[in-house]
């Protein structure tokens, strides 16, 4: 797993064994997401929610987002993220949290140019965080969200419209875009 462009490309990015705990973005997926939203980067406000080893945030810093605030769940993929971070030399813009995507959403202080999900699989979470997420993104923002091909998403979601849909194999890149407030 490695960064594909920017300032730290090429880095190799650690990642925790067993896809139990983190299952990395494969690099074509990840470049096929990246080049989908390559304007919008340079200075954006990321999310990277469910940050597992932190490489689709890690990626967009060393494209030039401004800042990315990574959270996940488990405090090993945590640590792993930190380590990525420091790695890459983008930890100057970014907010590290361990914590529960349903709690910070609540609380979320945005707003977020992008957000990059990449949840787990099995459980079903995607149609649950986005009407949350859609409050704290900013007008014209982007989510891109991984899951199963078979995965059922909804066409709106409080404000996110689904615009976009990708196949990778097994993977589902989902896009969806806030509304433009008047």
């Amino acid at each position: 797993m490695r960064v594909i462009a920017g300032s730290a490309r090429g880095k190799q990015l650690q990642s925790l064994p067993g896809e139990e705990i983190t299952r990395p973005t494969i690099n074509r997926v990840k470049e096929a997401m990246f080049s989908s939203v390559q304007f919008l980067v340079p200075g954006a406000r990321v999310l990277d929610l469910f940050a597992g080893s932190g490489q689709l945030g890690i990626e967009a810093l060393s494209r030039g987002a401004a800042q990315c605030t990574f959270l996940d769940a488990s405090p090993d993929a945590v640590r792993i993220v930190t380590a990525n971070c420091a790695a890459a030399r983008v930890q100057d813009r970014a907010r590290i949290s361990c914590g529960d995507a349903f709690n910070y959403l609540h609380t979320a202080r945005g707003p977020f140019d992008l957000a990059l999900l990449d949840p787990p699989f099995d459980r079903g979470l995607l149609p649950q965080v986005l009407p949350l997420l859609a409050r704290s993104m900013a007008p014209g923002g982007v989510v891109l969200c991984e899951s199963e091909r078979d995965a059922v998403l909804p066409p709106e979601a409080a404000g996110l419209r689904l615009v976009r849909q990708y196949q990778y194999g097994k993977i589902l890149v989902s896009r969806y875009e806030r509304e433009e407030t008047p």
